[in-house]
């Protein structure tokens, strides 16, 4: 059964309470991801709930999960103080600004993140901070495009994941004009809707031909999360990064689930690319568990072979990006 937003809210407040009994680096808490932006966190009936913990020096971990349920986790990310240093130049930092507008906080006895808030608040919809996000997201797309032009050592794994930071940010630079920056398991869900929102729906087409959806049918998509938990399922657990653990499993093949049953089976395709990508990532390259992922980026034409033609098609993607940011930018005045 699913919880309701307030005794999802409860189990949070409760974790932060007893952490911080404990902890006095803790400054402030707040509560952020689909538990501020989604109407339902649930997908599948698995969701996780974000909490960020900003700490007075440098935190012992970046990330950890905690578990509550089969279905349910706590994703939390550990931020050092300094970080927020700059209140005012958060409000068009591409990630944090974003995050920082929407945050409920739910830890802050020294008024810290209060103030953040504040700044970050002030004037953040006003055009001309958005189109700075927007632009900056760019930039960030548009450097990492640079990097992987002139990376050909790069493992399969490394390139094409790289590759799919491209997207992400390239995508995220549209839809930052319309909201927060997209997330993971309905990244193509959302993306459809923001590119649709500023008038260029035609940018999901795009978006899918570049991801190679166009070659894939959803049966392949189902065999490929198959594959995908017997990559997760070969690979020791100390060797997965925190966002593929045990826990974080259901919250995945769940969504998983619920996507490729959808009228957009293909939206399937980002959080399991991405995922499955991340997890080739942990195993050797000569290693015979990768065959299934092998076959799959193939088929997508996202092998090495076929990945540079891949790459400059993106440039093209990324110019016309950049061309429709720089017009919502001059129509509004910004």
């Amino acid at each position: 059964m699913q919880l309701s937003r307030e005794e999802l809210r409860k189990h949070a407040e409760s974790t932060v309470e007893s952490i911080a009994r404990v902890d006095h680096t803790i400054l402030a808490v707040y509560l952020t991801g689909s538990m501020v932006t989604e109407e339902n966190p649930f997908l599948g009936g698995a969701a996780d709930i974000d909490l960020v913990f900003i700490h007075i020096g440098e935190p012992k971990v970046e990330r950890e999960i905690l578990p509550l349920c089969a279905d349910l986790h706590l994703d939390i990310a550990h931020h050092a103080q300094v970080t927020y240093r700059q209140k005012r130049a958060l409000r068009t930092h591409p990630w944090l600004g974003p995050v920082l507008s929407e945050a409920s906080p739910l830890y802050d006895p020294q008024y810290f993140l209060d103030l953040i808030l504040a700044s970050v608040r002030g004037l953040f919809h006003q055009p001309n901070y958005v189109l700075q996000r927007s632009q900056a997201m760019l930039r960030s797309a548009r450097e990492l495009w640079r990097d992987v032009k002139s990376s050909p050592q790069e493992t399969d794994p490394m390139l094409v994941y790289q590759y799919l930071n491209i997207l992400e940010r390239a995508a995220n630079a549209i839809a930052l004009l319309e909201g927060d920056p997209l997330t993971e398991r309905r990244f193509l869900l959302n993306f459809t809707k923001r590119a649709a929102a500023i008038g260029h729906a035609g940018l999901n087409a795009g978006l899918l031909g570049l991801l190679g959806a166009n070659r894939v049918e959803p049966s392949d998509l189902a065999a490929w999360v198959n594959s995908w938990a017997a990559l997760l399922n070969a690979i020791p657990e100390s060797d997965l990064p925190p966002k593929l653990c045990a826990e974080r499993r259901n919250y995945y093949h769940k969504a998983f689930s619920v996507l490729l049953d959808s009228d957009q089976p293909q939206s399937v395709l980002w959080p399991l690319l991405r995922t499955w990508t991340l997890a080739a990532r942990a195993v050797p390259e000569s290693s015979p568990a990768l065959q299934d992922w092998n076959n799959a980026t193939s088929k997508l034409s996202l092998s090495r072979s076929s990945l540079e033609e891949r790459i400059l098609a993106s440039d093209a993607f990324l110019n016309q990006v950049e061309d429709i940011v720089t017009q919502w930018g001059r129509e509004r005045g910004a």
